[in-house]
């Protein structure tokens, strides 16, 4: 979900000869189909980079070997894939940001880089859960042992109408979860608001209707309250029980 563009990219950060390295933090970009995540991730890691901060970006489905693999799979257009059982769907997506986090994440975040990650687990709760009716404390067990309870210190969520976002899809852009009907759809935003409600410290919700460019600046601003705050906490203290 979103555009094949996203590929893992390290830019070193701005640190003191000798100092020891600092976590990073950890910041993810959700939202429905059209929202403009893609685009919005790569504006904000640019923008990050412009001001010295090390940024590591990636996606979710991929970011790895394997990832990309089950991203295949996940968004095939037809097939086999589009009859896939949501919670099938729940554990390959699972599958893949088992491999991002050890392999891509955590190491990132060690080496004091802020991470930019486009969808991370809350897509899942979206998508499977709200949106295909898989119970969202079965999601929450599979996101834990995928993660080992590493959560994002800021979500910024990407708001628009179903019609909105899905009108923007081009051909090349069409994955199986745009065929499904438009009660899913609305079940998935719906989702990501309930789920922005009830964590308001970490989520920043942005009207993505506007122009891409005012987007970006009211992203950047969000990222900058987070990023120019001081310290990162460390891992384990960012982590959910």
């Amino acid at each position: 979900m979103g555009r094949a563009g996203i590929r893992v990219r390290y830019t070193p950060g701005v640190q003191e000869p000798g100092a020891s390295p600092r976590r990073g933090w950890f910041i993810t970009v959700e939202g429905p189909d059209g929202a403009g995540k893609t685009t919005q991730a790569e504006a904000l890691a640019d923008r990050l980079r412009e001001r010295g901060i090390g940024v590591l970006l990636t996606r979710e489905p991929g970011g790895t070997a394997v990832g990309e693999r089950i991203r295949e799979i996940l968004l095939a257009g037809g097939g086999e894939s589009a009859t896939t059982e949501p919670l099938t769907d729940a554990f390959l997506f699972n599958a893949a940001r088992r491999q991002l986090v050890v392999d891509v994440i955590r190491p990132a975040l060690d080496a004091g880089r802020t991470v930019v990650c486009a969808r991370y687990a809350d897509s899942t709760l979206a998508y499977q859960g709200y949106g295909a009716g898989v119970p969202l404390a079965r999601l929450r067990e599979l996101e834990h042992a995928a993660t080992d309870g590493l959560a994002p210190d800021l979500t910024i969520l990407l708001d628009l109408s179903v019609e909105a976002g899905l009108g923007r899809k081009g051909p090349d852009e069409i994955t199986r979860f745009e065929g499904f009907d438009l009660a899913f759809h609305r079940r998935v935003r719906n989702g990501f608001l309930a789920l922005a409600a009830a964590s308001p410290g970490r989520f920043v919700v942005i009207d993505a209707t506007r122009p891409a460019g005012d987007v970006a600046t009211a992203v950047t601003a969000a990222a900058a309250r987070l990023v120019g705050s001081g310290e990162p906490k460390s891992v384990a203290a960012r982590t959910t029980g």
